[in-house]
C-alpha cells in the first residue's frame, strides 16, 4: 500500500460495492423472495393504519431491481426509493408499483405522502397505476404502459413531479392541487385544480390557459431550455455497476430516447458511503476525485461534505438524510463547474446553521456549457423532533451563490406538523427556503413552505423559474409576518431581468389573523416577467390582498383563488 501511495496511485473502490443491509438488490429469478422483502419494508414505513405510518421513521430503504421481468407488486412507503438498474427504463419490468393514500379519510388522503421515489423502470399496470402523493415524491425516467392516476379515489393530494418519462395512456390529476411535468410523452392529460405546469413535453399536452374561466389552470412551455438528466446507477450481466451521467441538453422536447448519451463511470471510481461515515471520511474520497453514492441512512455530520472538483457527482438513494450537528452546512459546493447533487434530504439540527446547502461563493459566474445541477434535493426544518423537548433551526435551507446552477425539483419545508402534533409559536425557526444570489440560475418545480420570512429570495440576474408552489406559515402573527411585509416569492428590487412561470402562493393563517399585502413582489424593470401567477386562500383567518406587485384581488375566504395572467 505504501508503495502505491508513493507512486501517487489511488486504490480502486470495490465493484460490486458492499451495500448496507437497507439496500436490496433484487434478481428477476427470485420473485417470492423479492415480494417478501418489499412487503416487509412497506409494513415498516407505509400504509394507512395508523394514518401516514412511517412519516417520521428513522428507517431508509433503496430497492434496486436488476434488468429483467419482476413479477412482484411494490407498494412504496416513506423514505423508499424503487430503482431499476438498467441502462434504460425499459430494461427493468416491474409488474406493479403503487403509492396509495396514507390516510383512509379523504381529508388526509395523500396530503402527507412525502419522501419516496420511483426511477428507471417499466410497468404495465392492470388497469391504472396509482401514484397518490404530495411533495418530495418524484417519478423519473419511468415508462407506464397504460394509465397513471396521481391521486387515489377522492382523497386529497398536494403536488408532485414527473420527469423524463413515458405514459402511453391518460394521466389523471384528480384531486392534485398542483403538479409539474417535464419532458414526458403522454397519451393525454385529464384534470386540474390550481396549477398544472408542463415543460418540454410531447404527445397530447394541454395548451396554456390562465385560471379556470373557459379551461383548466395550465401553463405549458414547449421546450426545456437547459437540462442534464439526473445521474443513475446501472448493472451489467457480470454484476458490475456503473454510474451513468447524462450529458447536457438544450431546448429538450419529450423524454430521453438515446440512453447512450451519457458518461459511464465504473464503480471502481465511486465511493459508496453509509451513515457510519463521517464528513471527513467522505471528503477524503471526494478529494481523490471519486464520485460518491450516499446509501440510505441518517448522516449526523460534524462537518460539511465539501465538493471541490469539477464534474463530481454526489447521488443519494433511499433518501439519505444529512443532519448538521455543529452549525456547519451539510453540503458545500466550491467554485467549480458541472457538479451534480441528487436524491438527498437535508434536515436541520439543534445547532443554528447559516444554510443547509451552500453552492459556491458570491460572484462566481459558473459555466453556461457546464452548469451545476441539483435534483430531488429536499430539506426540512422540524418534523422528527418535539419542539417542547428541543428546537432545530437554520437561517436558509438552500443558498445558491454561483451562477449557472439548475435546480430540478425541490421541496423546502419548515414543518407545520411534527411527532408531537401541530407546530406553533414560530417553533423550529428558519428565515428562507431558497436564496439565489448567482446569475443565470434556473429552477424547475420549486416548492417552499412555511418559513418565517420571505419563502424565496431571488437576488441574482437572469433567473428563470418554471413552477412555484408555496404555503405561507400557519403559526405567525400580524406583527412578525404581515407588518414586516414578508412574501412567498421576492425578486430583489435591483434585479433587471427575471422570468417566472406559474407561481402560486397559498395562505392558511391557522392561529392568528394576518394580512399579507402581496403574495409575490418584484422590482420595476420591464424585463421581469411573470406568467400565470396566483394566490389561494386555503382556510383560516386573514387574507392576501394582492397576487403580485399590488395587482390582483384579495383572497380572504375558504377556497378563493385569484390569478394575474401576465406581468410585463
Amino acid at each position: 500500500m505504501l508503495v502505491l501511495l508513493l507512486l501517487g496511485l489511488v486504490l480502486s473502490e470495490p465493484n460490486p460495492p458492499t451495500w448496507p443491509s437497507n439496500v436490496y438488490v433484487f434478481d428477476p429469478a427470485t420473485a417470492s423472495v423479492t415480494q417478501s422483502a418489499v412487503d416487509k419494508v412497506y409494513s415498516e414505513n407505509g400504509g394507512a393504519n395508523p394514518a401516514f405510518h412511517g412519516q417520521f421513521s428513522n428507517d431508509r430503504y433503496a430497492l434496486l431491481f436488476k434488468p429483467g421481468t419482476h413479477t412482484v407488486n411494490v407498494n412504496v412507503g416513506y423514505y423508499t426509493s424503487v430503482i431499476g438498474l438498467g441502462a434504460s427504463p425499459n430494461d427493468t419490468h416491474i409488474q406493479s408499483v403503487t403509492c396509495n393514500n396514507g390516510d383512509n379519510d379523504y381529508t388526509g388522503g395523500a396530503l402527507c405522502n412525502f419522501w419516496r421515489s420511483g426511477e428507471n423502470f417499466y410497468t404495465k399496470p392492470s388497469g391504472t397505476m396509482t401514484w397518490a402523493v404530495s411533495q418530495a415524491c418524484p417519478l423519473r425516467r419511468v415508462t407506464v404502459d397504460g394509465n397513471l392516476n396521481l391521486y387515489q379515489s377522492n382523497g386529497y393530494s398536494s403536488g408532485g413531479y414527473l420527469g423524463d418519462s413515458v405514459v402511453t395512456g391518460t394521466i389523471s390529476s384528480g384531486t392534485q392541487q398542483q403538479w409539474f411535468t417535464r419532458n414526458t410523452r403522454m397519451g393525454s392529460w385529464n384534470g386540474g385544480n390550481w396549477n398544472m405546469v408542463f415543460v418540454g413535453n410531447s404527445g397530447n399536452v394541454p395548451g396554456t390557459h390562465c385560471g379556470h374561466s373557459g379551461g383548466g389552470p395550465y401553463t405549458t412551455v414547449s421546450s426545456t431550455p437547459v437540462i442534464a438528466e439526473k445521474p443513475y446507477i446501472a448493472i451489467d450481466s457480470t454484476g458490475k455497476y456503473t454510474l451513468r451521467i447524462p450529458k447536457l441538453e438544450s431546448n429538450k422536447v419529450g423524454p430521453t430516447t438515446n440512453y447512450d448519451n451519457v458518461d459511464v463511470v465504473d464503480f471502481s471510481n465511486v465511493f459508496v458511503a453509509t451513515q457510519s461515515n463521517t464528513a471527513a471520511q467522505i471528503n477524503d474520497k471526494l478529494n481523490t476525485g471519486l464520485h460518491v453514492v450516499l446509501s440510505p441512512g441518517n448522516y449526523n455530520l460534524d462537518g460539511s461534505i465539501t465538493v471541490s472538483k469539477a464534474g463530481q457527482v454526489v447521488l443519494g438513494i433511499g433518501f439519505p438524510t444529512l443532519i448538521p450537528t455543529t452549525g456547519k452546512p451539510a453540503i458545500v459546493v466550491g467554485n467549480v463547474d458541472g457538479v451534480r447533487i441528487g436524491g438527498i434530504l437535508l434536515q436541520a439540527g439543534k445547532v443554528q446553521t447559516p444554510t443547509l446547502l451552500q453552492w459556491g461563493s458570491a460572484g462566481y459566474a459558473g459555466s453556461a456549457t457546464n452548469p451545476g445541477f441539483l435534483y430531488d434535493v429536499f430539506a426540512r426544518v422540524g418534523g422528527p423532533n418535539d419542539p417542547n423537548q428541543y428546537q432545530v433551526t437554520a437561517d436558509i435551507m438552500v443558498q445558491i451563490n454561483s451562477g449557472h446552477v439548475v435546480y430540478d425539483n425541490s421541496w423546502l419545508w419548515r414543518a407545520d406538523h411534527d411527532v408531537a402534533g401541530s407546530v406553533t409559536n414560530s417553533d423550529n425557526p428558519v428565515k428562507n427556503g431558497l436564496q439565489v444570489n448567482g446569475a443565470n440560475v434556473i429552477a424547475y418545480a420549486l416548492a417552499v413552505e412555511h418559513t418565517l420570512q420571505d419563502l424565496v429570495q431571488w437576488n441574482g440576474e437572469n433567473g428563470q423559474n418554471y413552477f412555484f408552489q408555496s404555503e405561507l406559515p400557519y403559526d405567525v402573527t400580524e406583527a412578525n409576518f404581515g407588518t414586516p411585509g414578508y412574501v412567498g416569492y421576492r425578486v430583489n428590487n435591483s434585479v433587471q431581468a427575471h422570468q417566472c412561470f406559474a407561481g402560486g402562493v397559498y395562505c392558511y393563517f391557522r392561529d392568528h389573523a394576518v394580512t399579507v399585502a402581496n403574495g409575490i413582489m418584484t422590482g420595476t424593470s420591464t424585463n421581469i416577467k411573470f406568467t400565470n401567477s396566483f394566490t389561494v386562500f386555503l382556510s383560516g383567518q386573514g387574507q392576501i390582498q394582492h397576487v403580485i406587485d399590488n395587482k390582483g384581488n384579495a383572497v380572504s375566504g375558504g377556497g378563493q383563488q385569484q390569478y394575474v395572467c401576465s406581468l410585463n
